[in-house]
Formats: C-alpha cells, structure tokens, sequence
C-alpha cells in the first residue's frame, strides 16, 4: 500500500505492507484522513506514537471496512496512528458509521475533533444547557466543532480567535462573542460581556500564560480544562483564587487512553452528536483538501495558521 513516512522530519510518500488486524480490529481501506497538530508535533519528534503502535502518522479516518465485522459499511474511526495510509487497521469499537449524506472527505473531520470536543466538554467540563462557555482556537479544528456542539446543546458561546477574519466565522457558526486576541485583551472582553460575572468553562488549548487569566474570568464553580499546550506547559497558579472559586482544573488528552475508553466516548457520539450530523444541524467545516502525495504541504498549510476547521488528506 502506499502511505507516508516521516524522514528527517519531512513526509514522505512510500509504500509498505498492508497492516494486519489483530482481534477485535477491522481493516479499512482508507479514502481520506483528517491532519491534526499532533500529527505536526509527531513529524517533528515532539509526540511519538505510544507503544506498539506504528509510525505511520494520522489519527483519523474514513473510508470502507474491508476485513471483519461490518464488512462493505462506510465509516469513519478515532485511530492512534496509521491514517496516512491506504489502509488502517481500527478497533472496531472505535468507528462509526458515516452520518447519511455525508461523503468520505467531510467525515475524515470528524473522529479526532468530535472525540475530543465531546470527552472535553461534557465528561469532564460538565458544560451544561445555559451556561457559558469561553473557547481558545474558535477557528481551528477543536474550536469548530465546540462552537456547533455546544451551542447545540443550549450553551452560550465566546471564542478567540488570531484575525478580524477568523472571528467572523466563528461568529457565523454560533459564537456570540469571538474576540481577536491579537488585537484585544481577551479576559477584559469577557468580563465586559458578562458584566463582570465570567464564563462557566473555559476549554483551553493555549496554556501557559493564559492560565491565570483564564482562572480569573471563570466564575464561581467554574470549570477549566487543558486539551493543548500551544502557549507553553508550565504556568503560575494562584491556589488561594482556586480555593476560593472553589475551580475545577482538568483536562485530557486522547490519543494514549485504552480502547475502552476511546469506544465508550464513540458509543456517546453515536448517541447524543450523530443524530445532530444526521440532521444537519452540526457539520464538520473543512477548510482543504490534498493529495496523498501533497501531505507535506498540507502540513505547511496547517502550520501556516490560515485556515478555518478541517484540512483533509484525499486518496
């Protein structure tokens, strides 16, 4: 099969053997790939794959099973590495089947943003209908996804985002408020909004620096949680603001929990998210499409910071 391999930190298009399944695991003949930011951080050697798992990157699909349970069903999967590829071997407990009139290159956007807004916001952030919630990165891939799902489920939605530009899409997918942070000061945007009574959640991706001002526009009770560390993983805590806030600080990532974990979240979407792209009251927005063959320069895309949701490898 043909698939892409990282050599001196640049991909590359190679062929090698088509994986095998290992039990409980489907083979899906891969159409296309979500590219995510940790795929960039792998190139690059900042986030190996876990144990066991191949080198090949990507960490989302969909495409068609061709060997085992489900055989001929389109879907679409949360994978730990193998996307680039022709073909991927996927626990079967971890695809999903592709939403009715979506085609392959909009349901490759789905799995790694989806898992993560939905684990994120609901399981751990407990983001409930008429809160508020406060989202960094509004225009990327995660930012995206959260400002549909949790406007869907009755939320109030403020984002950041690095443009005039970006802060008019994400406007246009629901955000109430999209602050450009490079030219405003978010937490003091925040506050005048809400009349200095801050947000319930705030979902960060950014770290760092951010932290205390996050902290500081949470509300009593509030929630903040990690999914990135774009601004830095270390950062000054005041605990006296937490204790008397009385905070949650969480947060997760993805790509190294068990299985069981992974198909309990897919088992969630399936759920409460599905019938939402069913209906066409959510989709993924997908910003650009390449080549298998282009993955590099998809890369560079991404790493640009222009686009707006999803950029997409096609086979």
């Amino acid at each position: 099969m043909k698939c892409i391999e990282i050599i001196n930190q640049r991909l590359v298009v190679t062929e090698r053997p088509v994986p095998k399944t290992k039990a409980g695991e489907v083979l899906v003949k891969v159409h296309a790939a979500g590219v995510n930011r940790p795929d960039l951080l792998q190139r690059k050697g900042l986030y190996p794959p876990p144990a066991g798992v191949t080198d090949i990157p990507g960490l989302e699909i969909a495409g068609e099973i061709v060997k085992g349970p489900g055989k001929g069903k389109k879907v679409c999967a949360l994978v730990s590495g193998g996307g680039y590829a022709e073909y991927c071997a996927v626990p079967a407990k971890q695809c999903l089947p592709l939403p009715k009139g979506m085609d392959f290159v909009a349901a490759a956007g789905l799995p790694e943003n989806y898992f993560t807004v939905w684990t994120n916001l609901f399981d751990r952030g407990q983001l409930k209908k008429g809160e508020t919630i406060l989202i960094h990165g509004g225009a990327s891939g995660i930012g995206t996804t959260a400002i549909q799902i949790s406007k869907a489920f009755g939320a109030k939605v403020f984002v950041t985002a690095r443009s005039d530009k970006k802060c008019a899409a994400c406007r246009k997918l629901g955000a109430a408020l999209a602050i450009n942070y490079r030219t405003h000061d978010f937490a003091a945007e925040t506050l005048k909004a809400t009349k200095d009574a801050g947000v319930d959640v705030v979902l960060d991706m950014v770290g760092g620096e951010y932290l205390p001002r996050n902290l500081r526009i949470l509300k009593p009770g509030g929630r903040h949680v990690s999914i990135a560390v774009q601004g830095g993983r270390i950062a000054q805590l005041d605990i006296v603001q937490v204790m008397s806030k009385r905070l949650i600080l969480t947060g997760s990532t993805l790509r190294p929990r068990p299985p069981a974990d992974k198909a309990a979240i897919a088992k969630a979407l399936y759920k409460n998210v599905w019938p939402l792209l069913k209906k066409k009251k959510i989709a993924p927005v997908i910003d650009k499409v390449f080549p298998l063959k282009d993955a590099q320069l998809a890369h560079d895309y991404l790493e640009a910071g222009a686009h707006v949701g999803k950029v997409i490898l096609r086979f």
